[in-house]
């Protein structure tokens, strides 16, 4: 709920700022700060949410259809802010934002408290995301789809959310307004992605990721070399497809395997090599496009990220295919059934 408040706050300032004439570059360079430190605390929590509002067996399709209205929002939101913008201004678009904020707020006061669990279980909620850090480097699995992420958003995401509008304008030789449509036409491929999430079966999961990886290494790969915008449209499309599903898949297994009092840190530990990445990421490709050129900075990105993903994937498959027991030994730090198996 705090976040939410932040947020509403941020939203009625940058408003406020705009319809008075004063906003500043300096404005929104600390509103973006506060974003992020709001966004870093917002995200896992919400994320930890929807796996504990169903049961185990539940948590995949949860996770899809959460993706499926998050990414909507992006094909949404920014039509709407479009109309805003033209009909009353760029603060009409910052005070709607605002507004939005309610039905959130609404929903998280309807959830329902959490029960208590054992004093055991309590304890170990207490003592901090360094039981989550635990739990995740024992859990081969865990531990894989964690990089799988890393390794995405160190070498892909960052291509989609900082270096688009150069591509646009340097690549493609457009403007704004094409940007635009990409963005919209990568929303929609998100959540055909997170549509299709539903119905992939367990034994398929990770078999389904790698196919995922190669068509995404493909399409980032063949942007570096797309001639034509609406190309380059079909292709954004496929790799917000494939990442999408892979971003499901790999916190659907994070999120089934890990025990009910451990779930909100291992979440957070997940959430943080999305999150806690993106900003340095966003450096190193666009410091990469400028030594070597953007077509080949993507080419190289592409083959980064396929070499690294096919091999964390690989070896994790067969642990993957297995249901996850996430029920473990009383101790200081549960040890994963699959791991001490093997």
């Amino acid at each position: 709920l705090a976040t939410q408040y932040v947020q509403i706050a941020l939203a009625i300032s940058i408003g406020l700022l705009i319809m008075s004439g004063k906003i500043q570059i300096w404005h929104i360079l600390a509103f973006a700060v506060v974003l992020g430190i709001s966004n870093s605390f917002e995200m896992p929590t919400l994320n930890a949410f929807v796996p504990e509002l169903v049961t185990r067996d539940e948590i995949q399709s949860a996770i899809a259809v959460d993706r499926a209205v998050f990414h909507g929002s992006r094909v949404v939101g920014p039509s709407f802010a479009g109309i805003f913008i033209s009909a009353w201004g760029a603060a009409s678009a910052f005070f709607s934002n605002a507004v939005s904020f309610v039905a959130l707020i609404i929903a998280l006061f309807m959830i329902p408290p959490r029960p208590r669990g054992t004093a055991e279980e309590e304890h170990k909620r207490a003592s901090g995301i360094k039981e989550g850090f635990r739990y995740v480097a024992k859990d081969k699995p865990s531990l894989a789809m964690i990089g799988l992420i890393a390794a995405t958003t160190v070498f892909i995401f960052p291509i989609i959310t900082v270096m688009m509008p150069l591509y646009v304008r340097l690549v493609l030789g457009l403007g704004a307004d094409r940007l635009g449509f990409l963005m919209g036409a990568s929303a929609v491929g998100s959540v055909i992605g997170a549509i299709f999430l539903i119905s992939i079966p367990r034994r398929k999961r990770v078999p389904f990721m790698m196919v995922n990886v190669g068509i995404v290494a493909c399409a980032i790969f063949s942007l570096s070399r797309a001639p034509a915008f609406y190309l380059a449209t079909a292709l954004l499309i496929l790799n917000s497809l494939g990442l999408s599903m892979n971003f499901g898949l790999a916190n659907t297994i994070v999120q089934e395997r890990a025990p009910d009092y451990l779930r909100g840190r291992v979440s957070a530990v997940f959430m943080l090599s999305f999150v806690g990445l993106m900003p340095i990421a966003g450096l190193g490709i666009t410091g990469l496009s400028d030594l070597i050129g953007m077509r080949t900075a993507l080419a190289i990105a592409a083959a980064c990220y396929a070499a690294i993903a096919l091999i964390v994937l690989a070896r994790v498959r067969r642990e993957c295919s297995q249901p996850a027991v996430a029920e473990a030994p009383s101790a200081e730090t549960p040890a994963p059934p699959i791991a001490a198996a093997v």
